[in-house]
This record gives C-alpha cells, sequence and structure tokens, in this order.
C-alpha cells in the first residue's frame, strides 16, 4: 500500500501506524525495487541503506532491501544511521543510497529519503518515477525472479566520525560544558562517538534511542521541545546546548544564557569561518534564512546565493555555484566537503570549535550574527493555501516587493514576509523579520490575523 499523500516535493513520508496507516512493507518493497529500475542500477551495482531508530524501520528496511535485490542489485545495509551518516555512505563509497526515516514527525509516521550516488540530490521527476514505478509493481505484481542481489551489514559509524572531525579545526579549545538533547534520536548513537576525547563535559539529555519519543517530539523546530535543553544549560551552567531532530541532520543551538540562537545566526557565524579559509567563496541560503546572513557574506568578500527552501534544491544551487557552505532558517547546514550535503553534527563541531578557541560565551560571541528580529516559524492549518497566499499578497499590495517563487514573499527596506505551504506536512509556514521587535510583531499579527479569519 502507498498513499499518493506520502510522496513529499523531497521525500517519502507518512502513516505507518493508526487506524488510518498510508503505506506498508509490501509498499517498502515495492519502492526498493523502483529505486533500482528508476536509477537504471544493474546486477552487480551497489546501493547503500540506512534506518533511524523507529520501530517500523526494521521491517520497513529489510523489505526495501529486499526490494532492491530482486534486480539483482547489493545492498550495503548500514543499520541504524543518522541521515548524514548515510549522505557519508553515499559520498564515501560513491553510491546511491536510501535512508527510512521520517526526521521530526511523530512516531506514527516514516518515511524514505533517497540521494544518487556521492549524496547528489534525486529531482522531483525521479521521486515522481520511483512512485509510478512503485504504484505499478502494486498493480502488476513484481517481474519474473533473477539472481537476487546481496545483501550485507557495514559499520560506518567510526569513518563517519573520524571524516567529520577531520574538517574542524578543534586544536586548543578550552574546556566546554556540552549539553546535548538528542530527543531519543538518532544523535544519541552518533555524538557521544564523534564528541568522544574532545575537552569536554557532556551532559546528554535523552541519548537512549527511542522511537516513540517519551519526552518530547523531535521537532527542534517547535520551541517547546527546546526547554528542557534551556533548563539544563541554566542548571549546569553550560557553555552551550547542542538539540538535534529525530534522524539527526538538523541542529538547534541554545547559548549560555538558556536562549535560543536563531540558524541564520549559526549559517552566519559558519560562513564567516569558511569564507576566512576560502576567500571570495560561495555561500548559499534559502529565501526565509535572515538577510545577516548575506550582509556577513558581502562583509567577508564573499557572495551570497539565495534558493527555494528544501534539500533539493539548496543541494543543487550549492552543485551549481561551487558553494563552499549553505544554511536554511530550520538548521539545515550543507558543506561542500561533505559532497555538500546537510550535516547537523559537523555543524555542531563548528560551534563548539568557535567556541572552544575564543574567550568569550556564546551569547556574546553571537552578537554581530544577530542583526534584525525574526518571527521564527509559525504553522497554520488552512483549507485552500494558495487561496490564503494570495488574500495576503493583496492586503500588502504597494507596501513591498511580491515574488510567488517559494510561496509568497514581500520585501521591503527594513522587513519581510514569507508565507509558504509545507513540503511535508499540510500547513501553512510563516516567517517575518524586521530591524525592530515592535515593527516584527506588528507584521506578524496582522499575518496571522488573515491567514487565520
Amino acid at each position: 500500500m502507498l498513499q499518493p499523500q506520502i510522496f513529499k516535493a523531497n521525500d517519502i513520508r507518512g502513516l505507518i501506524a493508526g487506524s488510518s496507516p498510508e503505506w506498508d512493507v509490501a509498499g517498502a518493497e515495492a519502492l526498493g525495487t523502483a529505486f533500482a529500475q528508476t536509477l537504471q542500477l544493474r546486477p552487480g551495482d551497489r546501493c547503500v541503506l540506512g534506518r533511524d531508530m523507529r520501530e517500523s524501520g526494521v521491517e520497513l528496511g529489510a523489505a526495501f532491501a529486499r526490494g532492491v535485490a530482486r534486480t539483482g542489485v547489493d545492498v550495503v545495509d548500514i543499520g541504524l544511521a543518522s541521515t548524514d551518516q548515510l549522505w557519508f555512505a553515499s559520498g564515501s563509497l560513491d553510491l546511491p543510497g536510501a535512508q527510512l526515516t521520517a526526521s521530526h514527525n511523530p512516531a506514527a509516521y516514516n518515511g524514505i529519503k533517497f540521494c544518487l550516488a556521492g549524496a547528489r540530490p534525486m529531482t522531483p521527476q525521479m521521486l515522481i518515477e520511483i512512485r509510478d514505478r512503485a504504484w505499478q509493481i502494486e498493480r502488476d505484481g513484481f517481474a519474473a525472479e533473477q539472481a537476487p542481489g546481496r545483501i550485507t551489514e557495514e559499520d560506518l559509524l567510526p569513518a563517519y566520525s573520524d571524516y567529520l572531525r577531520s574538517l574542524v579545526d578543534l586544536s586548543g579549545m578550552r574546556h566546554l560544558r556540552v549539553v546535548v538533547d538528542a530527543g531519543n534520536g538518532m544523535a544519541g548513537l552518533t555524538a557521544p562517538v564523534v564528541l568522544a576525547g574532545l575537552d569536554l563535559e557532556l551532559i546528554g539529555l535523552y541519548l537512549e534511542l527511542d522511537g516513540s519519543f517519551p519526552n518530547h517530539q523531535p521537532n527542534p523546530l517547535e520551541p517547546e521541545n527546546l526547554v528542557d535543553a534551556q533548563r539544563a544549560v541554566r542548571e549546569h551552567g553550560a557553555d552551550c546546548a547542542l538539540v538535534f531532530d529525530g534522524d539527526a541532520d538538523r541542529c538547534f543551538v541554545i547559548d549560555d544564557q538558556g536562549e535560543v540562537v536563531m540558524p541564520s545566526a549559526i549559517t552566519a557565524m559558519i560562513a564567516a569561518a569558511e569564507l576566512q579559509r576560502e576567500p571570495g567563496g560561495v555561500v548559499v541560503r534559502n529565501t526565509i534564512t535572515s538577510r545577516t546572513v548575506a550582509e556577513v557574506v558581502a562583509e567577508a568578500g564573499g557572495r551570497c546565493v539565495t534558493s527555494k527552501v528544501g534539500h533539493t534544491f539548496v543541494k543543487a544551487a550549492m552543485a551549481a555555484n561551487d558553494a563552499i557552505f549553505g544554511g536554511e532558517h530550520s538548521a539545515h547546514y550543507y558543506f561542500r566537503d561533505f559532497w555538500s550535503a546537510d550535516t547537523g553534527m559537523l555543524a555542531g563541531l563548528h560551534v563548539l570549535s568557535a567556541l572552544g578557541r575564543s574567550d568569550k560565551p556564546l551569547s556574546e560571541l553571537l552578537t554581530d550574527y544577530n542583526r534584525y528580529v525574526a518571527s521564527g516559524e509559525i504553522n497554520s492549518t488552512v483549507d485552500d493555501a494558495q487561496a490564503v497566499m494570495n488574500q495576503v499578497a493583496e492586503a500588502f499590495a504597494g507596501r513591498g516587493e511580491i515574488d510567488f517563487g517559494d510561496g509568497v514573499m514581500i520585501n521591503a527596506e527594513d522587513w519581510w514576509v514569507s508565507l509558504r505551504p509545507s513540503n511535508t506536512e499540510p500547513l501553512l509556514r510563516l516567517n517575518v523579520e524586521a530591524r525592530s521587535r515592535r515593527q516584527m510583531d506588528a507584521l506578524r499579527d496582522e499575518v496571522l490575523a488573515l491567514v487565520r479569519s
């Protein structure tokens, strides 16, 4: 079973449990075969497969591997892995890959993220072809059996850890006290290995792998899921906290005051550091990342390129411009030295490196990277997203430049407003940024009144 709504712009994601599941083990097997066929893999070729800690991932992963093996293609199963660990496997082995994960979605969900060899993104058209082939298999059955491919297991966690640490200068760091909130997700496996041996005291929160997420949901975009890490920083007098989502490809940062650091500030800080290493380089940001990033990049002598929201678009922009780094408002961070893929763990190491080699607290270190006031992402459920976006555009006519390239974006001299549909959920997402708190609050409230009326 593969319901149409599970096929998103960048991946597959849907309910696997409950009274109305949207896909199942049989669908996963069909997807495995469709994946191999769409990529035109041949008998003897290989692909790599990983999964997060969700209980359903064991059966779904095994079924997907069987589907791939039906085509004669070999599967390298790296087992429990963060999504960026799967990108590492794809990049280092130069193989196409699939990761069983629903990222930050609740426990009843699961999904699949795909990549081409070298961790390159799939195109939306490829995802459509996988969908159509899988539906045909569901309708007509599998083709005649041939000699199946082999399914072998390989542990790449040590190599992943070593590679990440080779990309950041971790020398000369002062002792740090760091809270790591894994949210019972995959960072509970990867963070202790990556951070081992550094001069830091690790205060772990919810490092036990548990796909039922008994402590809080694995979505650090929602403020309530950051409260425990904020409290731990204040209680322990920690220098910072790193908070990961379920599949650990995103990393949110809490400063020494227990305040949430906007991902745009982290993007600006890492961009400045990367441009010191490679002057004149290109940095990619998405449409709703703070203007601070573009300003910092220009001041550092770099060039800023803006892409649509979503890892497929950012990765494509990274490749097209040979960009050294890219960042999104959602705490996805992309590195050319990591096959232009996103990795929250590498971003976390950059934060620890900058902090550990400075005598300033993180709150002070980031002062220059917080030039605007942002609303954060505010979600609303609406019946007709396009109609609501049109209504907002009409209300703001004449007040700024209006662009429908990625939802609706209104740009003015001292502020901007973005309203766009989610790629993964039935939501309309609002982001506002302005020079002052008062101005941001007024714009936010005005748009929300229109959206929720």
